[in-house]
């Protein structure tokens, strides 16, 4: 794959990975063949910012991690309120780091 398109990409999906894997994800991309390329394109990026807003006004029903695929966290957050909030508040500082992983390693599995 072309340099140029390798930067467009992580122009455009840069919000959505970790900052500290941005050049590890470089290098991986600039290896991948274009078919890589076009299966990456496909992909769609869970986005932090709508988590966090999400995780805020209905964290303690346990959406926030239903949306991140964690169907155990959130059944326990729906029933216990967030374990009466702790569990949510926790959540508003962790779930842009999670939502970002997710994205990587979703990522990783099709380079």
């Amino acid at each position: 794959m072309t340099q140029e398109r390798v930067d467009m990409f992580i122009m455009g999906n840069q919000k959505y990975l970790p900052a500290e894997k941005i050049v590890f994800i470089k290098q991986k991309l600039l290896e991948a063949d274009e078919s890589k390329f076009n299966l990456i394109s496909a992909v769609e990026f869970k986005d932090p910012t709508t988590l966090l807003l999400v995780s805020i006004f209905v964290g303690v029903l346990g959406i926030d991690r239903f949306m991140l695929g964690e169907i155990g966290m959130g059944v326990l957050k729906l029933l216990t309120g967030g374990v009466c909030g702790v569990l949510a508040i926790v959540d508003w500082f962790t779930i842009q780091k999670k939502a970002r992983e997710l994205n990587y390693n979703n990522l990783m599995l099709l380079l």
